[in-house]
């Protein structure tokens, strides 16, 4: 059957986008370029961070992984004719009001968390409500965008330097502790910023969330992975700044200091993930494939009808936020 007269009903992969997809995703592009246009500082404020900062490098990846994600659902994707969701406009205003506080107030991760979530809601007006709950996990994945991870350095900090020093005493090593500085004979070391693990633990756990949505199905099995996704790099790190001070009384602290940033930059984090995922490998209950709910859920669901009379036409919703992004840029001059 040539492209330009295959059915709903009949998906192909590979064959042209559907019809009726046409004009909701032309808008939503249009609604996203005005979205992104007026929040541009945040937008730019997260770029600057993905690409100049380590700890956020692997972000770079989430917009990658998000197309992945709906990649995935495309032969169930077929199936649908959008219908663009009148109260998702709410959550495009809130996106736009938590954006402007933010942008108020000087709080760059509130800004950024409203410019994400606008998107986020611009998404699911106008996708229709059955789409987005078929790509539930794509859409939810995207507020990985807004880098975080700043706000629990201190406390990361202080519990490295606890796990160093009791390993330090452990293995024979006079030291003595004060903050985030131990004191050893081979000179003082100090639990830096850099040296916190909060590079290590954010880039876990948005890891593992990809794992957990696309490869387990029980939640006893997630927040067991989930768990050990957090504690593991944390008490890994902790490991990592004691053999750097233990590695210290016998080569020195300049040597053993830039061998340790070397190995952690490039082998300590690869290993605990491959120790990790194979660990969780015997535990997988599906491909990445079936991840979230399927159709034949989501038609069983009688609220999701009713909530889909809710409508409102792709042309009309695709201008209601471009209207909506005007009405915030005007906020900007007040």
């Amino acid at each position: 059957m040539p492209p330009e007269t295959a059915t709903m009903d009949t998906p192909r992969r590979n064959a042209h986008l559907p019809a009726a997809w046409r004009v909701p995703l032309a808008m939503l592009g249009a609604a996203s370029l005005a979205l992104i246009a007026v929040t541009g500082q945040a937008w730019g404020a997260m770029a600057h961070q993905w690409w100049n900062i380590d700890t956020y490098n692997h972000l770079l990846l989430v917009p990658f992984i998000v197309a992945w994600l709906v990649g995935l659902k495309e032969d169930e994707l077929a199936r649908i004719a959008p219908q663009p969701f009148l109260p998702g406009l709410a959550g495009v205003a809130a996106g736009l009001m938590l954006w402007r506080v933010g942008e108020g107030a000087g709080i760059n991760l509130v800004a950024q968390a409203g410019a994400v979530g606008a998107l986020q809601a611009a998404a699911v007006t106008m996708l229709g409500l059955r789409a987005s709950l078929v790509l539930a996990l794509p859409i939810a994945f995207a507020a990985f965008m807004v880098p975080f991870g700043d706000e629990i350095i201190p406390p990361l900090q202080h519990i490295t330097a606890e796990i160093a020093i009791a390993l330090t005493h452990a293995s024979g090593v006079p030291a003595k502790i004060e903050g985030i500085h131990i004191d050893t004979p081979a000179g003082l070391f100090i639990v830096a910023e850099a040296c916190s693990g909060v590079k290590f633990l954010v880039a876990m756990v948005t890891l593992g969330v990809l794992v957990c949505a696309t490869r387990f199905r029980r939640w006893t099995t997630r927040a067991a992975f989930m768990a050990a996704c957090i504690i593991v790099p944390v008490l890994a790190n902790g490991v990592r700044a004691w053999a750097t001070i233990y590695v210290a009384q016998y080569v020195g602290a300049e040597k053993a200091t830039g061998f340790d940033h070397i190995v952690y930059g490039w082998v300590f984090f690869a290993i605990i993930v491959a120790v990790l995922l194979s660990a969780a490998w015997r535990f997988v209950e599906r491909e990445p494939e079936n991840y979230g709910w399927p159709l034949s859920t989501i038609d069983r669901w009688g609220w999701t009808v009713r909530a889909e009379t809710l409508t409102i036409a792709p042309k009309s919703a695709g201008l209601a936020i471009i209207a909506l992004a005007g009405v915030a840029a005007l906020s900007l001059l007040l």
